[in-house]
Formats: C-alpha cells, sequence, structure tokens
C-alpha cells in the first residue's frame, strides 16, 4: 500500500555544509522544492549555520548538528534531536563523504579504515537510524551517493578503499530496498562521474576540466546541480516504483 507524503516533510541530508559541495547544492534545491531540512555535518556550528541560510532563503524550517558519521551514537543523537525540532523525517540523502588519492601500494591501514569508516559505515550508521524513523511511518526515500569509481574500478582523483567503499554504498542500497521495501521505505544511489567540487583534490583548474571532459560525451564536467537535481528526482512522492537502482550521472563516462 503507498502512504502518501505529508505536507510537511523533512529530508535529512550529511555533508551539506560545503559550499561548493553536491550536499549544500541538494539541500538548497530540495528546500525549494518545499522540504524543510535537517543538515548532519561534522561542525556544529557551521551546520546550524548552513540551515540558518536555507530557512532565512527559502522559508522553510532547517536545522543543523554536527557529528562524525562514522560514530554511531552520535549519528544517533544528531537524528534524534532533528527529529525533536522538525517535522516528520521522510527522507534521508547520504553525502558526506571522504576522497582518497593514496595509491594502493601506498596504502597504509589507518588510510584504508578512514575511508571505509566514512564513506560505508558512515552511510550505513545514518542509514539505519533513519530507516527507523521511515518504517514506523510507513513512508520515505533514502538516496546514498556512490561514484563512477565504484563501476569502473576507479580511474577519477580517488582510488582503490574509495571506489570499495563506494561500490559497498551499491550493494548497502539494493540491500535497503529489498528489505525496506514492504515497510514502505524506497532506496537509491546516484553514481557521478567528474563533478566540479573541491573534494577532487581542490578547486579545478579550467585545464583539468577541459582534461577530464575530453572523455564524456557531453563535453563538460558535471555540476552539483546535475546531481541535485538527481536527488531532487528521486526523493519525490511520485517516484515511489523506482528502487534498488543506480542512476548513473556521467556524462556518458560509463553507460551501465
Amino acid at each position: 500500500m503507498t502512504v502518501a507524503f505529508p505536507a510537511a516533510r523533512t529530508a535529512i541530508v550529511t555533508g551539506a555544509v560545503s559550499p561548493r559541495g553536491i550536499g549544500r547544492a541538494t539541500a538548497r534545491r530540495l528546500a525549494a522544492a518545499g522540504w524543510d531540512i535537517g543538515i548532519i555535518d561534522l561542525d556544529d556550528d557551521a551546520s546550524a549555520e548552513a540551515a540558518s541560510e536555507l530557512a532565512a532563503s527559502f522559508g522553510v524550517r532547517a536545522a543543523g548538528v554536527g557529528a562524525d558519521v562514522s560514530d554511531e551514537a552520535a549519528v544517533r543523537a544528531a537524528v534524534d534531536g532533528l527529529e525533536s525540532a522538525l517535522p516528520q523525517i521522510v527522507a534521508l540523502v547520504n553525502i558526506a563523504g571522504i576522497s582518497s588519492p593514496t595509491p594502493y601500494l601506498e596504502l597504509e591501514p589507518g588510510e584504508w579504515d578512514r575511508v571505509i569508516a566514512v564513506n560505508l559505515t558512515g552511510v550505513h550508521h545514518v542509514s539505519r537510524r533513519v530507516a527507523e524513523s521511515l518504517a514506523a511511518s510507513g513512508v520515505g526515500r533514502i538516496v546514498s551517493i556512490s561514484s563512477v569509481s565504484a563501476q569502473r574500478g576507479g580511474g577519477t582523483y580517488s582510488k582503490t578503499p574509495y571506489s570499495v567503499a563506494k561500490a559497498g554504498v551499491i550493494g548497502l542500497t539494493r540491500a535497503l530496498a529489498r528489505e525496506l521495501g514492504p515497510l514502505g521505505v524506497t532506496a537509491n544511489a546516484i553514481a557521478p562521474g567528474p563533478i566540479d567540487t573541491d573534494i577532487m583534490g581542490g578547486t579545478l583548474t579550467e585545464e583539468r576540466k577541459a582534461e577530464m571532459a575530453a572523455d564524456l560525451l557531453v563535453g563538460r564536467i558535471g555540476t552539483v546541480d546535475d546531481v541535485a537535481v538527481a536527488v531532487e528526482f528521486l526523493l519525490r512522492e511520485d517516484t515511489g516504483f523506482i528502487t534498488g537502482h543506480t542512476l548513473d550521472v556521467n556524462g556518458g563516462l560509463y553507460m551501465n
């Protein structure tokens, strides 16, 4: 049975503080579409400031809290706080992540653990807590950011542990879709190709953009808004028949 979205609905977005990041662009697009927004990022003050900007710009309710997504206790406390401050949670967007350009043969154990903890285990921690609320209300959307790096075995700025973690996000998404579907919750992933953000090793020069665009069928690298619009689509009430899917947003770099 399909349950309608409530009139007032909240989307939690992780990793939404960076002004040039996918998370911030996504939070802004969702707020423009009428979603109330909960932000989870590392810094408490910066998260609250980003939420205040959204509330002022779009007239929505917004709150931000600081938490390391790799810390399960911190995640649960953060979601509890957002849930008490905002309308019913209907959606989660897992965007928080870190890059890792270290070549495999130079990889130290700590780097592997660091990347997996944030990029995969962190997605699990937030999804696990939010899924409790979504299942209880019988309606919800979960969207997690993977990467074309997961599909191609790297070949981007980040290397092996990043690719492994992002491949795990796709597997986790499919498993969540299977288990949560009967409870009214969909789960999908987005696999971006090269996107103009600072996670690619800093602000991209025009020369580097051109080099990266050479392999893309559309002749340009992606923008954060290219990803944000895909997220907004998958969170809509009328896209509830899509679940367990990985949506490629890569300019034709990889065709699945």
